[in-house]
């Protein structure tokens, strides 16, 4: 069994947001990030992204779970050519952890000693860094306690917007305000969707085989750019995953 797929998967709850990636594309949305292996007083801390796993079919039951049971699996060549990367897991007693925490303590944006912009890259590469295991919160008006969860387990690959005209991370106590939360997706919505053509898409996921006709009336009647042909691929695309449960 190959321990990573050639196909990067992104996941959501329900078909309407299915229904959105279709049409618009994918909206990076500022995500709670576990800041506390770099400092415990900070947190999480929130960046615009949208984030992806090449984990093999075999394992996406625990990961849909979890994460939903609707969703896309997009080519790695599509991820490659608009700058997704994966993550880069640290283990809070590695020296590579060390190190960024110096780089992080000691930047001093647009100095002698960093050349001018270097802590928009500095944050831009810690936006592609997460611990080896943490808590991750749920977005809610009124938070929930955070989840356990292992993060080197989910193969994750993120697009992150940079040198986009956004505000480039957000602290919690910011972001848990509903009225701020909406403006900064707004300004995402707005300056950084991740754009595809429908030969980017390899799968498209739902939970039951039922809701297959309404997805296929879906794109033959809303994604009217697309010519006939694309909608066929689409809607070959489809699968459930309760037809294929069985055989994960």
């Amino acid at each position: 069994m190959n321990p990573r797929s050639s196909t990067l998967f992104h996941f959501t709850r329900g078909i309407d947001a299915l229904k959105a990636i279709l049409v618009e594309g994918f909206w990076p949305r500022y995500c709670l990030e576990d800041f506390s292996w770099y400092n415990t007083e900070i947190g999480h801390i929130a960046y615009p992204m949208v984030c992806f796993c090449d984990i093999p079919l075999s394992r996406i039951n625990q990961h849909v779970a979890f994460y939903g049971e609707y969703g896309l699996g997009m080519s790695l060549e599509w991820g490659r050519k608009n700058g997704l990367n994966p993550v880069v897991y640290l283990s809070s007693t590695s020296p590579l952890t060390t190190s960024v925490r110096n780089v992080l303590t000691n930047i001093r944006p647009n100095t002698e000693t960093h050349y001018y912009n270097g802590a928009n890259d500095t944050n831009h590469i810690i936006s592609y860094i997460k611990p080896l295991e943490g808590w991750l919160p749920i977005l809610s008006s009124v938070p929930p306690p955070p989840v356990p969860k292992q993060f080197y387990q989910e193969n994750e690959w993120r697009y992150v917007p940079n040198n986009a005209p956004v505000v480039p991370w957000v602290r919690r106590v910011d972001l848990d305000v509903n009225d701020n939360r909406e403006q900064f997706n707004t300004q995402t919505k707005q300056h950084c969707m991740l754009r595809f053509e429908p030969s980017d898409v390899k799968y498209i996921f739902l939970r039951s085989d039922s809701e297959i006709p309404e997805l296929v009336d879906y794109i033959n009647s809303e994604l009217g750019d697309c010519t006939v042909a694309d909608m066929k691929i689409l809607s070959s695309r489809i699968v459930s995953l309760e037809s294929i449960r069985n055989d994960l």
